[in-house]
């Protein structure tokens, strides 16, 4: 049997009965925090492609999901609210955003690849945070959630999980087809030896510039769906605080595993919250799990299916 597609199968199919099983409980509650964590699922997802598979370490992811927020909250202010559209322009804008900081940091190797990460998204938030046409570091607030198609079947929060869920599952199934084709296979080579595959005649620059832009695609989806759950949006989306937690997502739930990146989020978000109701110092008790984890090498994806 082939557990690598069985399990995630099964998995998608546990988190749709997750509305049902909210029904005895705060269900309000429940919900907003299931929802939460499947579009930060999302966002970990798009960074596992990029670490995972092309070997890049991100410090500003958190920026693509910002872009993606406020051009959520951009429509929404101008009467374009629709689910569709925000997403629409979210994910060019953040792409192109992608590509125009990657050719530049893409130059640099290793911690230099990773500090000009940093240096880009912190960039894009200061840039937010001045801008007060949109609040700047207190935010804008929306109205309402976006409307899908024209109705506003979004407005129930049930529907709204669903929606979150379709695009995990959606994303998961676009990266899992690029992983196993050919253009994913030569990323992953790349990963493992640019200086080979150079010489086989591939240009590794190209793939990876490729791999940020549909990793930074993905990730301004969750920002749309982010902005529309909060129903808030502000620079704090994009800090670099926020691209580190998507990072330990990723380590957690198992590095070069999309389904990984899932469990990952999932665990965090729930520890968080769970461990948040008895002490506000959450930190002093995930931080170990997370290290033990880590050196275990594998993350929750190797309990589950053995890494992939």
């Amino acid at each position: 049997m082939n557990w690598r597609a069985v399990v995630p199968g099964f998995g998608f199919a546990a988190l749709a009965l997750v509305p049902l099983a909210a029904r005895w409980g705060p269900e309000a509650y429940a919900l907003n925090l299931a929802t939460r964590a499947l579009i930060f699922a999302l966002a970990a997802m798009s960074l596992q492609f990029m670490l995972g598979c092309g070997g890049l370490v991100s410090f500003g992811q958190a920026a693509y999901l910002g872009l993606g927020a406020y051009a959520a909250a951009i429509l929404a202010r101008y009467g374009g609210g629709d689910l569709l559209l925000e997403a629409g322009t979210a994910i060019p804008a953040a792409a192109l955003f992608a590509v125009a900081t990657s050719a530049i940091s893409l130059r640099a190797k290793g911690v230099y690849y990773i500090m000009s990460t940093l240096a880009f998204g912190q960039m894009l938030y200061f840039f937010f945070v001045s801008l007060s046409a949109l609040g700047g570091d207190d935010g804008v607030t929306l109205d309402a959630r976006a409307r899908l198609a024209g109705t506003d079947w979004l407005a129930s929060d049930r529907a709204f999980y669903y929606a979150a869920l379709a695009a995990l599952a959606l994303g998961y199934l676009l990266l899992d087809r690029i992983v196993g084709s050919r253009f994913g296979r030569v990323l992953g080579a790349i990963r493992q030896n640019p200086l080979r595959v150079r010489a086989l005649g591939f240009e590794p620059f190209r793939y990876q510039l490729a791999a940020c832009a549909i990793s930074a695609a993905l990730c301004a989806v969750a920002g749309v769906l982010l902005a529309n759950l909060n129903s808030f949006v502000s620079p704090a989306f994009m800090t670099w605080q926020r691209s580190g937690d998507l990072i330990v997502m990723t380590v957690l739930g198992g590095v070069g595993s999309l389904g990984g990146a899932i469990l990952g989020a999932l665990a965090y978000l729930l520890a968080s919250e769970l461990v948040s109701t008895y002490t506000e110092h959450s930190g002093l008790w995930i931080g170990p799990a997370l290290v033990l984890v880590a050196l275990r090498g594998r993350g929750l994806a190797g309990l589950v299916w053995g890494g992939r």
